[in-house]
């Protein structure tokens, strides 16, 4: 049987899949905005933050397969299927830190900076592979462009956004939204 935290849990994160899959429409009129900003990434790494490393995870990994499905944007390969393992990253990463390091404004800034350089890394992990598979390259420079360069307006909004979003949030939310090694 589910209890109240679950629940509350299951319904933050129907919320930030919903957002994940509507965001994107908010930047769609100008595709390059879209893939500088990174909308989907937001609600992601806020229900990591707040309903742990788990649904995070998941919302992460659904989140690009339902927009391609759904939407036909972004294309299913090779860009969905490798955002689904940078976003499940992104999730489950901010979740798992949060929830494990202590209660300080820095560690907000810690769990977000090392769940976006390792989604990061696993994206281009995927794009590697998925590049192998229909023969083509995926090299250094092309990892850096899409993993940073062209990701720097959306990298500094998030630095600058999620740890405001989390810190005021963890005052108002009920004690059952707020991720302390409970999964």
């Amino acid at each position: 049987m589910l209890g109240k935290a679950n629940i509350h849990k299951l319904a933050v994160s129907a919320m930030m899949l919903a957002l994940a899959l509507v965001l994107p429409f908010l930047t769609g009129q100008i595709p390059q905005v879209g893939k500088m900003l990174c909308p989907m990434h937001f609600p992601v790494l806020l229900c990591g933050f707040f309903c742990g490393p788990w649904l995070g995870g998941a919302v992460g990994f659904c989140a690009p397969l339902l927009r391609s499905f759904i939407f036909g944007v972004p294309h299913l390969m090779p860009d969905a299927v490798a955002m689904c393992f940078e976003l499940a990253v992104y999730g489950a990463m901010a979740g798992f830190l949060y929830s494990r390091l202590p209660r300080r404004r820095v560690f907000v800034y810690v769990s977000l900076l090392a769940a976006m350089l390792a989604g990061r890394l696993v994206w281009g992990g995927a794009r590697v592979v998925l590049y192998g598979i229909g023969q083509s390259e995926f090299g250094w420079a092309a990892f850096i462009a899409g993993a940073f360069t062209k990701a720097i307006p959306g990298i500094i909004a998030q630095i600058l956004l999620i740890p405001i979003l989390v810190i005021a949030l963890e005052k108002v939310l009920p004690d059952s939204l707020k991720n302390r090694n409970d999964y």
